[in-house]
């Protein structure tokens, strides 16, 4: 029997939304056929994405990728979808994300030109300040008084780059040190190998409350970059990050960003049940009230 014109372009158009949406996919068609993913994420970027022992990973990025993961699961008709997590540092996550390797990447990932060539990025949900951790009884306050002191990074971060492009740091002349992750390169600001760690507020804040004596330490001087941190997908799959911005549209629109923000800054914290206490910004909250994924170009714009 001859199905009528209009009614076969109806079929046609029914068959071949829902399957083509995950065909031209590579992300979404892995979750859907394998029911996993990977999520890359960090070991020591408390509060952000971090270790809680035993091979488990959580914080405020970390939880929000769960959030979203589940919205595409229930849009896969996933009865579950297996999360295999993959800690990352800050020098091999965009290889990581370009070889396959990871699927997502729930860290603490600058949105910035460069990066943009090579990945993607889903709309941001918190903005960050670069700042610098000092002992409390160092005397230094500001960029200034680096003069002759060694400032710990991390490998493969700005920050330092940050630093000496400051207006206030022409002609402060400074020892560079590395750390492997921001654990390490605050071990060097305890240890006394380094007289100042520069880094975003978020890390260096969390670094100080979970460290033995708090209130030896301080976050002090100019900010040095307000920045876009973003969760970052593969560059090739506009139809995943689509995705992604869909699930976080609903995240914002249910509400749910002032309790995560509640929950990870301003409240203890497993697994030592330290509090952050880091305000919501102006920025950050003006971020979750206009959703785009502008790089950190943009936000220094004026």
């Amino acid at each position: 029997m001859k199905i009528p014109a209009i009614r076969a372009a109806f079929v046609c158009a029914c068959i071949l939304s829902v399957p083509a949406l995950y065909a031209a996919s590579p992300t979404l068609d892995k979750i859907k056929s394998s029911g996993n993913i990977t999520m890359g994420v960090r070991e020591s970027s408390i509060p952000m994405s971090y270790t809680t022992g035993d091979s488990r990973f959580d914080g405020y990025h970390v939880e929000i990728c769960r959030m979203i993961l589940g919205d595409i699961k229930d849009k896969l008709g996933l009865n579950a979808l297996r999360i295999n997590y993959q800690p990352v540092t800050s020098q091999n996550r965009v290889p990581l994300m370009q070889n396959g390797t990871i699927d997502i990447e729930c860290g603490t990932t600058t949105n910035n030109a460069a990066r943009v060539k090579d990945v993607g990025f889903a709309n941001t949900l918190y903005v960050e300040e670069v700042r610098i951790a000092v002992k409390s009884n160092s005397g230094i306050n500001s960029i200034s008084q680096l003069a002759g002191k060694k400032v710990a990074t991390t490998t493969g971060t700005t920050s330092v780059q940050l630093l000496r492009k400051h207006e206030k740091a022409n002609g402060v002349n400074f020892d560079e040190v590395f750390g492997k992750d921001h654990a390490d390169s605050f071990l060097l600001l305890e240890s006394g190998r380094a007289d100042a760690f520069v880094m975003d507020s978020s890390i260096l804040a969390g670094n100080i409350a979970n460290s033995k004596n708090p209130k030896d330490y301080k976050i002090v001087g100019e900010v040095l970059s307000t920045e876009p941190i973003a969760i970052m997908v593969r560059k090739d799959d506009p139809e995943f990050k689509a995705a992604v911005n869909e699930a976080i549209a609903k995240i914002v629109k249910n509400g749910n960003m002032p309790k995560l923000w509640n929950k990870w800054f301003l409240s203890p914290i497993p697994p030592k049940n330290i509090v952050v206490g880091l305000e919501l910004s102006p920025a950050t909250k003006n971020a979750w009230a206009n959703l785009n994924d502008k790089p950190a170009e943009d936000y220094q714009k004026k």
